[in-house]
């Protein structure tokens, strides 16, 4: 088979959504000949669902794609037509930020950058196998009958995989958007022996601009302080001619109408057999389960500034188009509105997930990767992140060096793969702010501070990155040094101006970092009392400087955890352990070991239905099974 190959490639990604783009362009930048597959060219980068980065979590996920040197965050950052900061009025563990992209822009920039890109080839072509040699990787074979040979592969094939779009009584083969659906490799996953499950999404209807009446509508502006998502955007290039989203709401004329017509909804029709986003349900499940509310937010969300699509967020529907066309009328400042595309569902095959290890690599067969909505997860940002992981492991394997895994406190990306290879997932995932227990360490504002030195050590963070790093982290290393060292004492002269300020006289001599811990006051003020710093500031590092003096003490707490964790975390797990050579662990935890056979203590002890005994036992088993270990070695020797 191997003397066959019409190309050779060190890595072959198969699918150039928001994973395939960051896996590629991460392994050809770490010098690995890399192509990219993909069904259709024009579709790059593409945003079958809503025209938005970021939000919640997937904010922080963006700014630390970018702190290890991947794409995104630069992309949207040409490409935004809205950026906004989101939970303002929170702590600064929750605050994400959010923009609304020109859709049709973003594609064409991303498409724009992996043309240009060294190493990498960008190819429309349709992969039906992916070719095994005794358990390792060799190649893909293309639906023409090509074969290229490569040592890794990473398959990011989106919903495209066995994909089948719903729409009332109808239901036909077909990717997102209508493109090409992949059968024939979703045939050969599961002919090398992975499990695969199925699951459901879905978009809502787009409207057209100027059939909307705004003025029923509430408008909803972007930021007028600048921000970016990554860390080398510049504060003067932020856009000021923003486009505004509006905000409406569903009523009740709209939910009676949705009640009558369940009759006719996929979702409860038994068309629709994938299980569906739990964070991001349709409208007409959304009536169903929380049928004592009298109405929704809807978001109208501009795709592009030169297009007159409308994105309906909130009004994801698989309801039949007459429904879709009578519901969106019943809507305030949609009655005359012009349907210009209906809402679909889409079912599609996933690789069950506790099938990988933390690098993504599948576990049954070597140098093959997966990542993306193929893990089961949602949303561009989780897929993006995942992309980014599989394509630097797939070239450090390639490459022979040491693997890259993300522990919880490392990043969200982190968490997000832990939860997926440990607990599996029984629902599209979607990251939330909850599901980190060190959210307060994994902020937006430090991705760089915690990321850009692994980025720069595996080889994607460029000497330019670096020196934006190293400036930041210099001037945040050397403030702090002169907050702790200065000290503001309680004189007269002192305290008339603190009185005068609005605040409580001292009594004690403080720091200015500790008189910079009291809640209302910030790092303008401090700077009253000690002066500026000997350089200008950046405003980055000074919102940093912020929230580590006031939230040091929960900082602190959370590494000391982090600490423990990591204890955990460093006791690997022999591969060849026999699980049912441990006594007294119970059924259920073995079952679990087996099916997920967790590389670490810490990795174990978080999957769902085992306990701290179980935990205790697996550890005084695995202490003797070291020591019977060193005594064979003792004798052999």
């Amino acid at each position: 088979m191997t003397n066959h190959f019409t190309e050779e490639y060190d890595i072959i990604v198969i699918g150039a959504g928001h994973a395939g783009v960051e896996a590629s362009l991460a392994a050809s930048r770490m010098g690995c000949k890399t192509l990219l597959a993909t069904i259709n060219l024009d579709m790059l980068a593409f945003m079958p669902c809503n025209p938005s980065i970021g939000g919640s979590a997937k904010g922080i996920v963006v700014r630390e794609i970018d702190a290890l040197g991947g794409q995104m965050g630069k992309n949207i950052d040409k490409t935004y037509i809205q950026m906004k900061m989101l939970n303002t009025g929170k702590g600064p563990a929750v605050r994400a930020l959010r923009a609304q992209a020109d859709k049709a822009l973003y594609s064409r920039e991303m498409k724009k950058t992996v043309e240009n890109q060294e190493n990498l080839t960008l190819r429309q072509t349709m992969i039906d196998d992916i070719l095994v040699e005794e358990g390792q990787v060799v190649g893909v074979l293309t639906a023409t009958g090509q074969r290229y040979a490569a040592k890794a592969v990473v398959v990011t094939t989106g919903t495209a995989l066995r994909g089948e779009i719903i729409l009332g009584d109808l239901k036909y083969s077909s990717g997102p958007n209508n493109s090409l659906a992949s059968v024939t490799l979703a045939d050969n996953l599961k002919k090398l022996g992975l499990e695969i499950g199925r699951f459901k999404t879905g978009t809502p209807p787009r409207v057209k601009a100027s059939s909307i009446d705004y003025s029923e509508t509430e408008i909803q502006p972007g930021d007028e302080k600048p921000n970016h998502f990554s860390f080398l955007s510049k504060d003067e290039d932020y856009l000021q001619d923003q486009i505004p989203c509006w905000l409406t709401y569903t009523n009740q004329s709209s939910h009676d109408l949705i009640n009558r017509n369940l009759h006719r909804a996929p979702m409860f029709s038994g068309i629709v057999k994938g299980v569906g986003p739990r964070y991001c349900p349709s409208i007409e499940d959304k009536i169903v389960r929380f049928a004592d509310k009298d109405r929704h937010q809807l978001f109208l969300e501009p795709e592009g500034r030169d297009t007159e699509e409308v994105y309906i967020q909130g009004l994801s529907t698989s309801l039949p188009e007459d429904v879709q066309r009578e519901l969106v009328h019943s809507i305030k400042g949609l009655e005359k509105a012009e349907m210009m595309r209906t809402g679909y569902a889409i079912e599609y095959d996933i690789v069950l997930p506790h099938q990988l290890r933390a690098t993504l690599e599948t576990k049954l067969i070597s140098g093959l990767f997966t990542a993306g909505q193929t893990n089961g997860t949602s949303g561009y940002e989780e897929a993006a992140g995942q992309g980014l992981v599989a394509g630097i492991n797939a070239a450090l394997k390639v490459q022979g060096k040491p693997e890259l895994i993300l522990k919880r406190s490392d990043a969200y990306i982190g968490v997000m793969i832990d939860d997926l290879v440990t607990k599996g997932t029984l629902e599209p995932y979607r990251l939330l702010t909850s599901r980190a227990e060190y959210r307060l360490i994994l902020r937006h504002d430090n991705a760089d501070m915690r990321l850009s030195p692994i980025g720069r050590e595996i080889g994607l963070v460029d000497d330019q990155r670096w020196q934006t790093y190293e400036l930041k982290k210099n001037q945040f290393d050397n403030e702090l040094t002169r907050l702790s060292t200065i000290k503001l004492k309680p004189i007269k002269e002192t305290n008339e101006k603190v009185i005068s300020l609005g605040f409580k006289p001292l009594t004690d001599a403080v720091t200015a970092k500790e008189f910079m811990r009291r809640p209302d006051i910030d790092y303008a003020v401090v700077t009253q009392f000690i002066g500026p710093a000997a350089e200008d500031l950046d405003r980055k590092v000074i919102e940093l400087l912020e929230t580590e003096v006031k939230y040091e003490g929960y900082i602190d707490k959370a590494l000391d955890q982090v600490a423990k964790m990591k204890r955990m975390e460093e006791k690997r797990i022999p591969a060849d352990i026999d699980w049912d050579d441990i006594d007294s662990i119970a059924t259920e935890a073995r079952q679990k070991f087996k099916k997920i056979n967790p590389e670490t203590i810490g990795q174990a002890s978080r999957i769902s239905g085992v306990n701290p005994a179980d935990i205790s036992i697996l550890m005084v088993y695995l202490e003797g099974r070291s020591r019977s270990i060193s005594k064979q070695q003792k004798r052999m020797q």
